[in-house]
């Protein structure tokens, strides 16, 4: 009897063990059905924009000047390439006299990101206000898209005198409400 006893005890415990070693098995994607991982909706550059921006200036007859500016535009986004043009007006104080200076602006670039674009900028910019100037605008800038609708922007321009003899160098810092 101990024997028998001690054999089916042996039994149990081996069995026992090799029920826990059994793999469990899963269906797995036969590959016709994806399951995103992440948000794949990107911002969507194409379209028009209005924007407010604060600026800075440095020139040799206007000094150190800064002010608040608005701006209207609009972008083509083909793949991941930008192109576009924007007006923009800006009050400028500060210096030994205030100025408003207007901007016809065009902008090429590439989207290093779905929300991060990198651009180069170029165009005219003319005194509404203040001593007569005219400058050819060359410059770069970058734009992060914050959510779907905003994006926040850094740019240098540098103007070279067309008119007026005064060379600039301007910085702005601004919001794009896009549409």
């Amino acid at each position: 009897m101990k024997s028998a006893f001690a054999s089916a005890a042996v039994l149990a415990f081996l069995t026992s063990g090799a029920l826990a070693a059994d793999a469990i098995a899963l269906p797995v994607s036969t590959g016709n059905a994806t399951v995103p991982l992440y948000d794949t909706q990107s911002f969507d550059w194409s379209g028009f924009y209005a924007g407010i921006y604060g600026a800075g200036q440095i020139s040799p007859v206007g000094g150190l000047q800064y002010g608040l500016g608005v701006n209207l535009g609009v972008n083509a986004q083909i793949e991941y390439v930008l192109v576009g043009a924007e007006v923009s007006v800006h009050g400028l104080a500060g210096g030994p006299v205030a100025t408003a200076y207007g901007q016809l602006v065009g902008r090429a670039g590439v989207l290093v990101s779905d929300d991060m674009l990198v651009y180069a900028a170029a165009g005219y910019g003319t005194s509404l206000a203040g001593p007569a100037e005219s400058d050819l605008l060359l410059g770069g800038g970058l734009e992060y898209a914050v959510s779907e609708d905003v994006s926040l922007r850094a740019q240098y321009l540098h103007g070279f005198p067309i008119t007026g003899g005064n060379p600039k160098d301007e910085v702005t810092l601004g919001a794009h409400f896009h549409f």
